[in-house]
Order: C-alpha cells, then sequence, then structure tokens
C-alpha cells in the first residue's frame, strides 16, 4: 500500500457497499411490531413506522385488518388532506392518532387478528406491513363445590367428588384436580375428570370440571382443591380455589366410654357425664346400661352418646355399658364398659369420754369417727371457725361456762378435693350458779319505780328468788341469765337493800344490791360547791392584799423573783396559792427594788405564797 495505493480487491469491497447503502437508502421503508398483546376490555395502540428516502412525503396511508378469510378489510384511507373511515365492524371503536398510529378500544375477543399498515410514496413505490393483535383475559378464581349427600365407603360405584369452575378466561383456560396437595391424573377405574367447556356471549370461555373417584375410609381427612391454568403474554398462570373436605361414611371399627369428670374424683353430689365415642360416621345409636347383680338395666335418659348422672351418692357406683349400633353399614353392635366408684363419707359421729356430765374445771376426750373407701383426716374448729385441733381425738380441758364448748368434727378426704363432711357437739358444763353482774349502787328516789338486775352464769338453769316483792321478768343474754324486779322504792328499801339469790340443784349464790338515795347525795354535793367558791374568793382577797401591799412597798422581793412571808416551812396539809401573770412588760414595772432598780420578767414570772393558819 505504499504511496497511498489501495489493493485492487479492497477497492471493489469498498465500491459494493457503498452500492448497497445507497439502494437501502433509496426504498421505502415500514416498521411495525410482530404482535402485541392487551387485555379484554383494555385499549389497542398498532403503531404505524416508515421512512421515505429524501424526506420525501406519502402519498397515502391504508389501514387493513384481516377477516377470516384472509381478506384484508380497510378500516382507514388516509391522505395529507383527508382521513376517510370505511363502514366496518370496528365504526366507533377505532381511532387515529397524531402520529398515525391505530388505536382500539374497547378491545373485545373478536380482535385478536392481524392489522396491516400500507404507505404509497409515490416514485418510492407502496410499502405494507402488519402486527397479530392478542387478547388475554384473567379467568375468575375457580370455585369448587364439594359432594354435599356424602359418600359412602362402600360404594360399588365411582362417585363425584366435587365440581370446580372458572368464568370469564380468554384464550381458554384449563383445570386440574389437586388431593392433599397432589396433582390427580384419570385413572382408570379408580379416577376420572370430565371438562366442559362453555363459550360465552362475550367470546370469553368459562370452563368446568366435575372430579370422580372411589374413596376409602382415609379420605375423611383429605382436602381437595381445583387450579386454573392461563396464559398472559406467553407466561404461564395459575388461580386455586379454597380447599374444601367431602363428607365420607364409614362404619364403626372402635367404641369408647369414658367417664367426666374422671372417675378416681368423683364423690357424693357431684354431677356425672358418661360419653361414648364411636369412629363411624355417621354416629350409630347409642344405648347404655348399669349392671345391678347379674342384669343390665336399660337407662333411658341419655340424649345420643352422653348419659349425665345428677347429685350421684354412694349408690350410683357401678358398672356402666355403652352400645352402638350402626345403621348405615351391616347394623354391627358395638360395646364398652366402664366402672363409676363414688366416693363417700358417711356416718360421721362424735363419742365423748366420759359420757356423763362435765362439771366446771374438769376435762373431756372427744372421739370423731366416720367411714368411707378412702383414707380420712380431721380437723377440729370452734363456734368462730378457729382451728383447735387435728387428728381423730381432741382434749379440752378445765371447762368452764363461759369458755367455748361447742366444737365442729370436720371429716376430709384428701385424695378427692372437696369431699368433707362436718359434725356439731356441744359439752354441757354443769355447776353451780355464779353471779357475774348486779345493778349496785342503784341511784334511786323514794317512791321512784326502778328495775332491780340480776345476771348470772349456771347449768342447769338456775331459779332466781328476790328478797323482796316486785315484779320479775327474766331473760337469756348469750351464755348468761338474767332476772330484771321492778319495784317501788320505800323507806325501807333504801335503808336494807336488796338480795338476790340463784340457785339450782348444784348449789345457791347470793348478792346483796344497794340503794342510795339520790337527796343525800344532792345535799353533800351542794356543801363541796359552796366549799369551793368560799376558797376562790379567799384567795382572790389575799391576792389583792398581798398586790397592795407590794405597790405600797411593804414586801421586798428578792432577785430570784420568789419571795417567802412564811417563817417555818409549809405543811403538806396547808393551801399554797401560785399567782402567775401573762403580761411580763406590766411585771417589769410592777417589780422594783429597793434602789428602784427594774428587775428582769423573765424573774418574775412566778410568785408562791405560802396561807397558814
Amino acid at each position: 500500500m505504499a504511496g497511498g495505493r489501495r489493493p485492487a480487491g479492497l477497492a471493489l469491497g469498498w465500491g459494493c457497499c457503498l452500492l448497497l447503502c445507497c439502494a437501502a437508502a433509496s426504498k421505502l421503508e415500514i416498521s411495525m411490531p410482530a404482535e402485541l398483546e392487551v387485555e379484554f376490555g383494555g385499549t389497542a395502540r398498532i403503531e404505524c413506522n416508515f421512512h421515505i428516502p429524501e424526506n420525501a412525503s406519502y402519498s397515502y396511508i391504508d389501514w387493513f385488518y384481516v377477516d377470516r378469510g384472509d381478506k384484508q378489510v380497510r378500516l382507514y384511507h388516509i391522505t395529507a388532506s383527508e382521513v376517510v373511515e370505511d363502514s366496518t365492524d370496528y365504526k366507533n371503536r377505532v381511532s387515529l392518532g397524531q402520529d398515525k398510529a391505530l388505536s382500539i378500544s374497547p378491545v373485545t375477543v373478536q380482535d385478536a387478528r392481524t392489522f396491516v399498515c400500507q404507505v404509497a410514496a409515490g416514485s418510492y413505490g407502496v410499502g405494507e406491513s402488519s402486527t397479530e393483535l392478542r387478547v388475554y383475559k384473567v379467568p375468575q378464581t375457580p370455585e369448587i363445590v364439594p359432594n354435599s349427600a356424602g359418600i359412602p365407603v362402600s360404594s360399588a360405584e365411582i362417585s363425584e367428588i366435587a365440581r370446580c369452575e372458572s368464568k370469564n378466561g380468554f384464550p381458554l383456560p384449563n383445570i386440574t384436580w389437586h388431593k392433599n396437595g397432589e396433582e390427580l391424573h384419570a385413572e382408570e377405574n379408580q379416577v376420572q375428570i370430565q371438562m366442559t367447556v362453555t363459550r360465552e356471549s362475550s367470546g370469553l370461555y368459562t370452563v368446568s370440571s366435575k372430579l370422580l373417584a372411589f374413596v376409602t375410609r382415609e379420605d375423611r381427612l383429605s382436602r381437595y382443591h381445583c387450579t386454573v391454568h392461563y396464559l398472559v403474554r406467553g407466561q404461564s398462570h395459575t388461580l386455586k380455589s379454597k380447599e374444601v373436605k367431602v363428607d365420607i361414611f364409614y362404619p364403626v371399627e372402635t367404641l369408647k366410654l369414658q367417664v367426666v369428670p374422671s372417675s378416681a374424683l368423683v364423690k357424693e353430689g357431684d354431677n356425672v357425664t358418661l360419653v361414648c365415642e364411636a369412629d363411624g360416621n355417621p354416629q350409630p345409636i347409642f344405648s347404655f346400661f348399669k349392671k345391678n347383680l347379674d342384669e343390665w338395666q336399660e337407662l333411658t335418659d341419655s340424649d345420643g352418646g352422653i348419659l349425665n348422672l345428677r347429685d350421684v351418692n354412694k349408690s350410683s357406683s357401678g358398672r356402666y355399658m355403652c352400645q352402638s349400633l350402626d345403621l348405615e353399614a351391616d347394623m354391627s353392635q358395638k360395646q364398652d364398659t366402664v366402672d363409676l366408684v363414688v366416693n363417700y363419707i358417711e356416718g360421721v359421729h362424735v363419742k365423748m369420754e366420759p359420757s356423763s356430765t362435765v362439771r366446771e374445771g374438769e376435762s373431756v376426750k372427744l372421739i370423731c369417727g366416720a367411714q368411707s373407701p378412702v383414707d380420712l383426716q380431721y380437723q377440729w374448729r370452734d363456734e368462730k371457725g378457729k382451728e383447735v385441733g387435728v387428728g381423730s381425738q381432741l382434749t379440752l380441758r378445765n371447762l368452764t361456762f363461759e369458755t367455748s364448748n361447742t366444737v365442729s368434727c370436720k371429716v376430709m378426704a384428701p385424695s378427692v378435693p372437696g369431699l368433707e363432711q362436718s359434725k356439731k357437739v356441744s359439752v354441757a358444763v354443769e355447776g353451780k350458779p355464779r353471779i357475774v353482774a348486779i345493778s349496785s349502787p342503784l341511784y334511786v328516789r323514794q317512791d321512784e319505780i326502778v328495775n332491780l338486775t340480776c345476771k348470772a352464769i349456771a347449768f342447769p338453769r338456775p331459779n332466781f328468788q328476790w328478797s323482796i316483792n316486785g315484779t320479775t321478768h327474766e331473760y337469756t343474754d348469750k351464755q348468761h341469765i338474767a332476772s330484771n324486779l321492778t319495784v317501788r322504792v320505800s323507806h325501807d328499801l333504801l335503808q336494807a337493800g336488796a338480795m338476790c339469790r340463784v340457785s339450782n340443784s348444784l348449789g345457791v349464790s347470793e348478792k346483796h344490791i344497794q340503794l342510795v338515795d339520790q337527796k343525800s347525795t344532792a345535799e353533800s354535793q351542794g356543801v363541796i360547791i359552796v366549799a369551793i367558791i368560799v376558797a376562790i374568793l379567799v384567795v382572790a382577797v389575799l391576792g389583792a392584799v398581798i398586790y397592795f401591799l407590794h405597790k405600797k412597798g411593804k414586801i421586798p422581793c428578792g432577785r430570784a423573783g420568789k419571795q417567802d412571808i412564811t417563817k417555818p416551812e409549809a405543811r403538806k396539809d396547808k393551801i399554797v396559792v401560785e399567782v402567775k401573770s401573762d403580761k411580763l412588760s406590766e411585771e417589769a414595772g410592777l417589780l422594783q427594788g429597793a434602789n428602784g432598780e427594774k428587775r428582769a420578767a423573765a424573774d418574775q414570772s412566778e410568785k408562791y405564797i405560802d396561807l397558814r393558819n
């Protein structure tokens, strides 16, 4: 390549290339998408892109669709001056864009065809291209309907399991069946799948499918569903139905009878339920029996497989049987038994040693007993519910009338919660009467009507006697017995008082009630009041005298602020008067020394005067 000359072969290649490029540049070119997929009811926009050499203008543009006979039917004729729409089935559903693109709305399944764009460009000739329009519609979620009548496992013919339907799909969808998540396929003499296709007026497809199969006892737990398969833009998609179960009929294989609650915990007074359960479907007819000696007695108050026993007692214990009769199968019978044990406590009693009557101050032993098929525990409580002992024996010591002599023996079965009984016992304590309260001294007035009260405790019940006559009334106050005597106060009664006498077979007690005349008492109180008033006046006078002497300077005071004006030490039986002042400033002005010096107010806060005869 010296001198810049190209080889002859290379020059030939470049020439050919330039020739081809010029040919291509001088040709009318039209480009359209080969396929366009649009959803049913949407809008399809088909573009027609073309290139004319030297930017020349087109003469016309025509849009066509290809009918089922492969014949082109014109939709539009477009020139530079006008647009002519032909009368076709697409009238009012097609339109042109600024770029001469063809739009179809709404799209139907009949639009799934080929559309052609033809362009004429004068000397450059006429060219055309096409687009195949595809339409799709996602079908509705499939609906599954199981066999509502039920299927017996003993059926000799293949049975319908369920039906499935999916509506309004395009193109034609497909349905598959699944059992417990695994797809089912048609199998001779075992599984059949029957498909039905319906073309709707809209052109959409509705597909239905029926599943038939033989069933076994295990299919009572099986779950079925169907799936619809459809295509969108070349991709496969699915919609799944809900899962359903089919009612399968099968005979009873096992029968079980049980007690609710557990028979080991049943006690007297409980409500017990006997539950009979069978594994057949439908449930068989149940009958209940109770064994009495060597015979079975039928119980007629059962409800299906349930027998309710209310407020059970000792006699409810025994063996019970449940029997089933299977009407759906071969009239076979099954049966099961259970033993019911009703725990109880009976014969609760308390024995007292000694068994004779107890005197005050003595002791007694209480022994509690009962019968039960389980181990028992004993607890003792007093009248207030306070625990006073455990075990079957309790000793009460030093008994009195006042102490609580009523106790309760509580019998419990620890192995059976809630099983318990109680027995109360009262220990009668005997003794002679003891007077615990009287209305003495009693302040009265002569000729006044008063109530005299005498309260005692005793067993056996005592009798009351009064030393004077009057109206008596007896009543009980808790453990005490009281007697009220209503009487008019006389001079003799004031002088002698009254005597209350209480007696029973074991002894006698008596007490005296003193009556005090309120008049004498009032006179004495008047004398005392007068004496107090006189004493207060004397003190006031003495205070005034002392103050006067102090003002005259007759009574000098020391710095200690206290002046004793008596000679010997005061006796304890004499009166000492204390005079205090709240006004310290006034004291400071009154208390002056001989030389006129003022005393401190704090030193004058108290003055004591010893008064002697």
